[in-house]
């Protein structure tokens, strides 16, 4: 089964590409990952003050800077992976550097 990983952070202590390339708990997880051969597709996203939202209401699209939901906590990043069930994606989750600090929010993949 395919589930995403929305990796979720406040953006306060968001370290740069050069600093998580770096970093031997990520490195150390990206390892798990491949060994477990599961991953699909990953992606790190661009920092909410460069978001653009997008919504349409009665036929007219209203365009805003920054994300739409009023909360600390903004989606990051992605990875996709491929699971023989939920537990094997809680265990990759779990061992995420930012499931420290942040949060993981699994989502199982429509097929």
């Amino acid at each position: 089964m395919k589930y995403v990983l929305l990796i979720c952070d406040d953006e306060t202590a968001s370290p740069t590409n050069e600093e998580l390339a770096a970093d031997p708990a990520h490195r150390a997880w990206l390892a798990d990952l491949e060994r477990r051969g599961g991953a699909l597709v990953g992606a790190r996203l661009r920092p909410v003050v460069d978001a653009t939202t997008v919504r349409v209401r009665e036929g007219e699209t209203l365009v805003s800077d920054g994300p739409f939901a009023e909360t600390k906590d903004f989606v990051g990043g992605l990875v996709m992976v491929e699971c023989a069930h939920l537990d094997e994606a809680i265990e990759i989750a779990a061992g995420h550097p930012y499931a420290r600090w942040g949060g993981i929010e699994i989502r199982p993949v429509w097929e």
